[in-house]
């Protein structure tokens, strides 16, 4: 029988009693929690394979528990909301968190079982799919320019050494892409590679999701320890609070750590790759950034050149983007005709690979078949009329209003223009926009647009 570990999270004792005796049964290990705060302390001692959390709890929300999980990177574990008369539309929104399915009380038997044995095969699928990734290296970063071919040299060097290791470079450049090409053609490949949002971690939050936590049901593993052996890779690492700099340079020094709460030190075992996208000598000499930190991961550096300054890498770039996303995406392959090519080296590109990205994803899924033309590039990029008092379609950009006006009104605009060329698709949306889609269910909701009604009125 299959020992999988299940948390059933529900305040109803004769429901959770149920399960836990049917899951039993079933071969597997069952630990139940009454409340939000109970599962809390489950989780890092118990380590569950699939979690059946109830929408509504005595102190808190299942759903705003499911959130806060996938904020602090997910579980890693699928999980199955339980929903009770009255919240099947709250179970339901649960799903575009990240949910894996639902169930309605009173619970049938024979769908709980179903379910549980479909999310445990699809936890494995997943697993093994990541395995499949991480054995496959990265491409080499794309580009015959001059400025290319001295990065990647720099890179396959980089990768076979063990110092920390810097990676400079604007906004969009693909800094996190090149962190992970180095980690997967060094001696550390088949281990993990954590990626740490530093502008994300502020105070006791970022300490903890970096040192982990000692709790009184055990070790709740941080970013550090989740990297073991492999590569620990922070995410404009200027973004960090002074105490968490502090820390973390002491770590890089002993090679050793203490996690939050805890007595005992823990082994450093993973390599440090940081990313900046701003010159951290002015964070130096303004006090924000900590000198010893700052030497600790300025070992090795390489600068990521901006698009503007490659032109002649545009062509190419552009070819795999065409090609590697109509696979992807099941969408008709396109090619571009010579002169909408040539627009598109001059383009400016402050949005770097990101916006280029972006950028092959509408023409893709917004046009039609055949040769992208000079028209269809310059309706692309002509998001915000060049002229203040030139309307770019139905939208007028006015710089009398303040800033945080004028980005609403804009951002109010583009995703209602961009959810009709998408007939209300949310996914679709996403992926145009570049926006995961947590946040674009927050932004819009935010700004007053509902997908719904823009879906109803074409």
């Amino acid at each position: 029988m299959n020992q999988n570990r299940v948390l059933v999270v529900d305040d109803e004792p004769d429901i959770r009693q149920l399960i836990g005796d049917i899951l039993l049964d079933e071969g597997h290990q069952v630990e139940t929690a009454d409340s939000v705060a109970a599962a809390r302390l489950a989780l890092p001692a118990f380590k569950p394979d699939l979690v059946l959390l109830d929408v509504w709890l005595p102190d808190g929300d299942g759903v705003a528990l499911l959130q806060e999980w996938q904020e602090q990177g997910g579980l890693g574990a699928p999980v199955v909301m339980i929903s009770g008369h009255g919240t099947i539309e709250t179970a339901v929104s649960a799903l575009k968190l990240g949910a894996y399915d639902f169930l309605e009380k009173p619970v049938s038997l024979a769908k709980l079982l179903a379910t549980v044995q479909r999310g445990f095969e699809h936890a494995a699928l997943k697993r093994e799919n990541q395995g499949l990734r991480a054995r496959v290296a990265p491409p080499p970063p794309i580009g015959g320019s001059t400025a290319m071919q001295i990065l990647r040299t720099q890179l396959e060097r980089a990768a076979h050494v063990d110092a920390p290791l810097l990676i400079r470079g604007e906004t969009g450049t693909g800094k996190e892409a090149l962190a992970r090409y180095v980690h997967g053609h060094g001696p550390r490949a088949a281990a993990p590679f954590v990626h740490f949002a530093a502008a994300t971690m502020a105070g006791e939050r970022g300490i903890g999701a970096l040192f982990g936590r000692d709790t009184a049901h055990g070790e709740e593993a941080g970013a550090i320890a989740q990297a073991a052996n492999g590569t620990l890779y922070v995410d404009d690492v200027a973004h960090l609070d002074a105490t968490t700099q502090a820390r973390l340079a002491s770590a890089i020094a002993a090679r050793q750590y203490v996690p939050e709460g805890g007595q005992k030190p823990r082994p450093f075992l993973a390599r440090v790759v940081a990313s900046s996208t701003r010159p951290l000598e002015h964070d130096l000499q303004a006090g924000t950034l900590r000198e010893d930190l700052y030497f600790q991961l300025n070992v090795l550096t390489v600068h990521v050149p901006a698009l503007r300054e490659r032109p002649e890498d545009i062509a190419a770039l552009l070819g795999a983007h065409l090609e590697q996303t109509a696979v992807r995406d099941s969408l008709p392959p396109r090619t571009l005709h010579p002169a909408a090519l040539e627009r598109l080296r001059r383009h400016a590109w402050p949005g770097n690979l990101r916006e280029l990205r972006n950028l092959v994803q509408r023409l893709l899924i917004i046009g039609g078949d055949g040769e992208i033309d000079l028209d269809e590039v310059e309706a692309a990029l002509g998001i915000i009329a060049p002229n203040p008092a030139k309307p770019a379609g139905d939208f007028l950009l006015d710089l009398s209003l303040p800033l945080r006006d004028a980005r609403d009104r804009f951002e109010r605009t583009y995703l209602m223009r961009q959810l009709k060329h998408c007939r209300g698709s949310v996914s679709r949306l996403a992926q145009i926009s570049g926006m995961e889609r947590t946040h674009l269910y927050r932004k819009l909701k935010d700004l007053g647009v509902d997908p719904k009604a823009l879906d109803a009125s074409e």
